[in-house]
Order: C-alpha cells, then sequence, then structure tokens
C-alpha cells in the first residue's frame, strides 16, 4: 500500500521525526545552530546597555548595544557555573555581572573580574562565547554559526518580496506567545498550507477566497496568495522564511511569528505585532489575527498525539494545497541528513 501512495504523491516526513530525541538533536544542531533568526526590534536597544535576550532551541542569547554604539551578541551563559547573565527579554545592564557569583564581564565579552575566586585564571580564554549579530530593516537577527552567510543571503527572497512595505514606519505594538503541545515541525505544516482553512477558519474564510488561495516557493521563501474580499482585514502580503518565521505585511503594520522549539514535542510561537499607531482598527486586527491563530492548536496538538501513536507511519502530501509543505520538508531532510 505505502509504495501505491508514493506512486501517487510525495510522502511526509516519517511519524518517527517527530518524537525521536536523536532527530530532535540533530535538527537543533543541523538547522537552529545555523540559521539566522529574528530576536528583537532595534528600538528595544536604543542605547548603551540596552539588551534584548532569548532562547533558540535551548541556547540561550543576548544581543547588548555596548558603550561605542555597536551591537554585541553572546550566549547568555557565565563561563564559570553556566549560569545566564541577564533575565528577561529585554532591559538594560550597565554591568555584564553574573548573579550566581560575580563574575564580571565587559561588553566585548571579555572577562574582567572574578571575586574571590582564589586562584588565577587565563581571563583571555574565558571571554563570553559570541554569536553573530545583524540588522535588516529595524529588525535584530543573530546566528550561531560564526561561519554564516551573510543576513540578507540567509533571508533569501524574504528581502525583495517584502521591499515595497514601508517596514521602518511600524513600531512595535505587542507581543504575544503561546505554549503548544506539538513539535515545532506540525506547527510549521500548518502554518505553510491554506488547505485548512475552510475547515478550521470560519472568519478567515469568509475574508478571502480560499478555494483561490495557493503557496509558492521561492528559494527558500513560501509566498502565501489569495483574493481578499472587500473590506478585509487580511489585504496584505503573507510570507515565510524557512526554518520558523513568518512575515504578514500590510499598508499600515505587520506581524511576525517566530516557532521556537521548546524541547521534544513543545514549542513555543512568538507573535510581534507593529503598526503606525495603535488605533481601535489596530486593536481589532490583532485580536482577529489572534482569534485565527489560536484556531490552529486544538488541531495541531492532535496531530502530534497521532504521531506519538505507533500507528500513522507517513501520508500524500497535495500537490495542489501542500507544495510549501514539500518545500519544507526537503530541507528539513537535507539538514539533518537522515
Amino acid at each position: 500500500m505505502e509504495g501505491e501512495i508514493a506512486n501517487q504523491a510525495v510522502l511526509s516526513l516519517p511519524a518517527p521525526w517527530y518524537r525521536d530525541p536523536g532527530i530532535f538533536e540533530r535538527e537543533r544542531q543541523a538547522i537552529f545552530r545555523r540559521e539566522w533568526h529574528l530576536l528583537g526590534h532595534l528600538g528595544a536597544l536604543s542605547g548603551p546597555g540596552d539588551f534584548i535576550a532569548g532562547d533558540i532551541a535551548g541556547w540561550a542569547i543576548f544581543v547588548i548595544r555596548d558603550r561605542d554604539g555597536a551591537l554585541k551578541g553572546f550566549h547568555n551563559q557565565c563561563r564559570h557555573r553556566a549560569a545566564p547573565l541577564l533575565a528577561g527579554e529585554t532591559g538594560h545592564c550597565d554591568v555584564l555581572r553574573c548573579p550566581y557569583h560575580g563574575w564580571v564581564y565587559d561588553s566585548a565579552g571579555r572577562l574582567r573580574q572574578t571575586p574571590e575566586f582564589g586562584a588565577a585564571l587565563d581571563k583571555e580564554r574565558l571571554g563570553l562565547h559570541p554569536i553573530v549579530v545583524d540588522v535588516w530593516r529595524d529588525l535584530v537577527f543573530v546566528n550561531l554559526d560564526p561561519g554564516c552567510p551573510p543576513l540578507t543571503e540567509g533571508l533569501g527572497a524574504l528581502v525583495e518580496e517584502a521591499a515595497g512595505y514601508p517596514m521602518e514606519e511600524f513600531t512595535i505594538a505587542r507581543r504575544v506567545s503561546y505554549d503548544i503541545a506539538c513539535d515545532w515541525k506540525v506547527y510549521v505544516e500548518n502554518y505553510v498550507e491554506g488547505y485548512h482553512i475552510p475547515y478550521l477558519h470560519p472568519v478567515l474564510n469568509a475574508q478571502i477566497d480560499a478555494k483561490a488561495y495557493t503557496v509558492r516557493n521561492r528559494g527558500r521563501v513560501c509566498i502565501h496568495e489569495a483574493p481578499s474580499r472587500t473590506g478585509a482585514v487580511y489585504n496584505g502580503r503573507w510570507l515565510w522564511r524557512y526554518p520558523n518565521l513568518s512575515l504578514a505585511v500590510y499598508p499600515d503594520g505587520m506581524n511576525l511569528s517566530r516557532t521556537l522549539p521548546l524541547g521534544l514535542g513543545r514549542t513555543r510561537l512568538y507573535i510581534d505585532f507593529f503598526f503606525r499607531e495603535l488605533t481601535p482598527a489596530a486593536e481589532r486586527a490583532m485580536a482577529t489575527t489572534r482569534a485565527v491563530v489560536e484556531e490552529d492548536f486544538p488541531i495541531c496538538e492532535a496531530v502530534q498525539h497521532s504521531l506519538e501513536s505507533g500507528l500513522y507511519q507517513g501520508g500524500p502530501l497535495s500537490p495542489r494545497h501542500e507544495e510549501g509543505i514539500v518545500m519544507f520538508h526537503s530541507l528539513v531532510r537535507a539538514a539533518v541528513g537522515v
């Protein structure tokens, strides 16, 4: 039977890939440690000592503006006993002092003080582990791989596809996050197809022509397109970039989503909303987007439960509606190398 299915359509990833600790660790190393990741907005780094912190598949990291105005990024981990140096997602720090034992680092990551340690140390070898930082259109990105390609090369077609929108004119209005009981790939697969819209999203289905919904692949970017009905909230550009970033941009605002694994079978979704000004219309747009997003969680968690049952091994992907998943799966397979 599986041979007959394979002759008709491309098969999805094998079900064990959504529950296997070995595959998950390969994804951490081969995907999340090597790709560019959105961390936050440049507006949160306006002065020396301002920082943005986050977690990428288990790696705690931060970006700080130093006294000379440059952005520096590091793993958020003291070289003594691995305690995090900074707490919270944004803030201000005049001195990078470990809260555990008081070790102090400068904004270049160099170890400066080891209070009452009791022995001489080679401080030059105990600096913070650096990460790569760059900015695109006021958005701060990081990469854990020192040999990574330039940011604009990593973003690929996203750069050109978003070129016609005044993203720098928007300021962040709100960040929301959700914890979802599913593998990160399950949620991404849900995002990169519109096949499910008539069945799960009644409000969105009423605002667009779901039958004309298409997903076009361009490099490692999925471009979502659907005719919008008169007066619809969803009247803009929907873009997704491998492995986990989505950008929905409109004439007066945008929202960016990040899908990040918390562990095996656990995912955190961040959504940042940006607008020219926080008007009642903007509040309605955020509420509508959140309602649509939340409609996906029960089915994603149910799919994860089925993937863990041991019965389902894989299924055919629609050549009409699931080309985005085909592209996503091919990139995951190539990265993981299994």
